[in-house]
């Protein structure tokens, strides 16, 4: 089995990193904390007069390299792995991708090692990469070709009126996803 996962908000906590980043470098603005978020961009979540800063930060040199791993993402990966499924990470990036591009890699690096950098798929299109599932936060996954994976949401606060879809975390991802009577 193929196993699809997004990094952002999926693998990598990217809520927790831009709310703590935010929070480091602006202790004074307002701030939306993590359960409060109502859509896929944050900086949509946040006053117009603070959306720029939002999506500068967002795209600023280190940003992505530094993010942490979403508690119990990097034990999940390895563990399908060890059950014989191929795991890949699928990913957009930022449409200013200056820094995210490399950064993504240097981020699955750094957590897994650096032949995992060729498991990476980078498109801005998912539905054009072949797998069997795909893990991934974003609501709704749109694309030119009807994708051959099934969707199975990343649970976060902005995704949860989406009721089609079956929805896991990475602590009920077992049950969710059943991998061993699929080997």
């Amino acid at each position: 089995m193929i196993v699809l996962v997004d990094m952002d908000n999926t693998l990598v906590d990217f809520d927790a990193g831009l709310l703590s980043k935010w929070r480091q470098l602006y202790p004074d603005e307002f701030f939306v904390p993590i359960e409060k978020r109502t859509t896929f961009h944050p900086h949509k979540d946040y006053p117009e007069n603070l959306q720029d800063k939002v999506r500068e930060l967002c795209h600023s040199q280190g940003f992505v390299r530094g993010l942490p791993a979403t508690p119990g993402g990097i034990e999940a990966v390895n563990e399908i792995l060890a059950k014989g499924h191929d795991v890949r990470f699928c990913t957009s990036h930022f449409m200013e991708y200056t820094h995210c591009v490399f950064e993504k890699f240097q981020w699955i690096e750094e957590h897994f090692d650096a032949s995992f950098v060729d498991r990476i798929i980078l498109t801005r299109d998912k539905t054009l990469v072949k797998g069997d599932i795909l893990i991934d936060d974003k609501p709704k996954i749109t694309g030119i070709v009807q994708p051959t994976w099934e969707h199975i949401l990343y649970d976060r606060p902005f995704n949860r009126t989406i009721a089609n879809n079956r929805r896991l975390t990475w602590k009920n991802w077992r049950d969710v996803l059943s991998l061993d009577s699929l080997t």
